[in-house]
């Protein structure tokens, strides 16, 4: 007899798919002898390998509507595969549009927020409630009764090619280009490292490439600091995060999966409503929130590092 097939579809942001990675434990305790497939962003199938919650990982095409061929392939692809569920945890109008690919049907079960869809979710829009406890209404309408939070265990790779010394904190200065209100100063970052070093701790700076000059203003003339910038994969950053004394950074990807391995982080929000859906999930976080993040002191976010005792 063949294996029950599951798609569970997550694209969007980093921190999102952090989010949603307890959800996607609970779907694969709920369905524990099934072939579990993810659709997601190339970006992501590292982690998503990883993290051993799925069998298969399918990179999304991501087909435009004028990509008539694409979107064909893809949704021959999709109505083959045999899937009993879908569990949407995306809830966007693109993944709307792949439960739309299924038409004129049989269309599988389907967990979202699509017209249409078996097991739909159905909430006010715009909505602050925190993502976590949206994934978690959602799944119980699915049957899904009891969802864990994050954990990040099997994300523990080697990091020792890294050659970092034994006391460091991650500092991730960065944000999304198109979210600049989310930044703190580079200015302000660099005194925090200067503060660091005069401590005897070794200021860790991790990054994607568009950010090596935001590290380089942060380091240039100090007499430490690591710059890792565009050297780090996603996968990296659990294991590194495990070793840090602290880490300190804006509202981005990186932060989330930071907390979610238990590391004491300080964070910057400058967006309330961001704060309200999206708050680092994590035992040892500690939130500073500002509309304007330059209001901000550095000696507020000292403060708020030595709470934790690592500094």
């Amino acid at each position: 007899m063949s294996k029950e097939r599951i798609l569970v579809i997550k694209l969007g942001a980093l921190g999102d798919l952090v989010f949603a990675l307890g959800p996607m434990q609970a779907i694969r305790d709920q369905h524990p002898d099934a072939e579990l497939t993810c659709l997601t962003r190339q970006a992501y199938c590292e982690l998503l390998e990883a993290s051993r919650l799925f069998d298969v990982i399918w990179p999304d095409p991501n087909p435009r509507p004028w990509q008539i061929g694409r979107s064909l392939a893809f949704r021959k692809q999709l109505r083959e595969a045999g899937f009993s569920w879908v569990y949407d945890l995306q809830t966007s109008d693109r993944s709307n549009s792949y439960f739309r690919l299924f038409w004129p049907g049989p269309y599988p079960r389907w967990s979202g927020i699509a017209r249409g869809a078996s097991h739909r979710h159905i909430y006010p829009r715009p909505n602050r409630q925190h993502t976590v406890d949206r994934q978690r209404a959602q799944l119980a309408i699915a049957g899904i009764e009891q969802v864990p939070l994050t954990d990040l265990s099997a994300i523990d790779g080697d990091i020792g090619h890294f050659n970092l010394p034994e006391k460091f904190v991650l500092m991730v200065p960065g944000s999304s280009p198109h979210s600049l209100d989310k930044r703190w100063s580079t200015a302000h970052f660099r005194s925090i490292a200067e503060r660091l070093i005069a401590h005897g701790i070794t200021p860790v700076i991790i990054g994607r490439a568009s950010e090596q000059p935001l590290a380089r203003a942060l380091l240039d003339g100090l007499p430490g600091g690591i710059d890792l910038t565009a050297q780090t994969k996603i996968v990296d950053i659990p294991p590194l995060a495990r070793k840090a004394q602290h880490a300190v950074g804006n509202d981005t990807g990186p932060i989330h999966l930071i907390a979610a391995t238990g590391c004491p982080l300080t964070v910057l929000f400058s967006r309330l409503d961001a704060l309200q859906k999206n708050k680092p999930g994590g035992p040892q976080v500690t939130v500073l929130q500002n509309d304007d993040l330059q209001n901000v002191s550095v000696d507020q976010v000292w403060t708020a590092m030595q709470v934790s005792r690592a500094v």
